[in-house]
């Protein structure tokens, strides 16, 4: 069949339903019509039907069989992402028809990674809930930041706060960089205030207990060349976590022990961790925070608190100025 895209569209309006998208999923999830038949109490002759007919929606082949059982081909992979963001699209619905309707709170799902001040966040969250009539839950989501795209993408998240890295893809997503976090050396009181006495020594630093977030991940990386472009072979941690207030916790534990931090993260972990900054001075490129959204007209909740996350950071950057560096 010849490819139309006005035609297509044509198809899809008058014929598709939800039901093909879920029918799609299943097929993806079990392999084989005999199992997706068993699983939806239908025969697999209507099963065998019922995909006959979406392929001819889509004008083309949606899976190939094969040893493995069902795979989906190229365009059923296309068609499967967008089938999954629609039900995520179609869950939200619901769920936020459901709570108006029953005088309870929508949803906002927010992606965030870890290394991000919560004290910005809970900010930018306050903001919004005053600037916005009807009732809310944040949904907070941590994760890395390739994760969270993903998310973003199949519409499980409505917005998330990562790394504008090369590493991650940034197909079919627009974002905007809204902070640039600067390396922060953090240990327990004694043992910063010991370091300060002295000028910085990465060699002497490499033999301390180090303390880091998760091993490839763009500051896991950005750490590991500091030590490299200083001629030492980076340490091997003792404890790695994606948690920032364990890491604080845990070096304000240990009188050998040292992490690197995103200054903003240290300054709260001075605070509720009860450890200290070491007053040394390094660079990094570590790739800058950003606000990541799909493309399309935002929402009321998605501008404004984008609006208000902005301004959080605008802030304290004025009232901060180290803070970049």
């Amino acid at each position: 069949m010849s490819f139309n895209t006005d035609e297509v569209i044509r198809r899809l309006s008058a014929r598709l339903k939800m039901r093909h998208l879920m029918l799609l999923l299943q097929i993806r999830q079990h392999g084989s019509l005999t199992r997706v038949a068993e699983h939806m109490a239908s025969s697999q002759p209507a099963i065998t039907n019922a995909l006959a007919e979406l392929e001819d929606m889509f004008g083309g082949a949606l899976f190939e069989r094969s040893s493995r059982g069902m795979i989906p081909t190229a365009l059923g992979t296309t068609v499967l992402a967008r089938a999954e963001s629609m039900l995520h699209d179609l869950d939200h619905l619901a769920s936020d028809v459901g709570a108006l309707i029953s005088g309870h709170a929508t949803r906002f799902h927010i992606g965030v990674i870890s290394f991000i001040s919560g004290k910005t966040l809970a900010s930018a969250i306050r903001h919004t809930q005053s600037q916005i009539s009807q009732r809310l839950t944040f949904s907070i989501h941590e994760g890395t930041s390739e994760g969270l795209m993903s998310q973003l993408r199949d519409h499980t998240l409505d917005i998330v706060i990562g790394r504008a890295s090369s590493s991650v893809d940034l197909d079919d997503l627009h974002f905007e960089v809204i902070h640039q976090q600067k390396p922060r050396l953090i240990a327990s009181r004694r043992l910063a205030a010991r370091l300060s006495r002295s000028a910085m020594n990465w060699r002497k630093l490499a033999e301390l207990d180090w303390i880091l977030g998760a091993s490839q991940t763009p500051m896991r990386d950005q750490i590991s060349d500091l030590f490299l472009y200083a001629g030492v072979t980076p340490p091997f941690p003792v404890v790695e976590s994606l948690s920032p207030r364990l890491i604080g916790e845990t070096v304000a534990l240990n009188e050998n022990a040292v992490s690197i931090m995103p200054a903003d993260i240290a300054e709260e972990l001075v605070r509720i961790a009860g450890v200290a900054i070491v007053p040394y001075a390094f660079d990094w490129t570590l790739p800058p925070v950003a606000l990541f959204t799909r493309p399309g007209i935002p929402r009321e909740i998605d501008t404004i608190f984008a609006a208000s996350l902005r301004a959080q950071y605008q802030t304290k950057v004025v009232s901060d100025p180290a803070s970049l560096g």
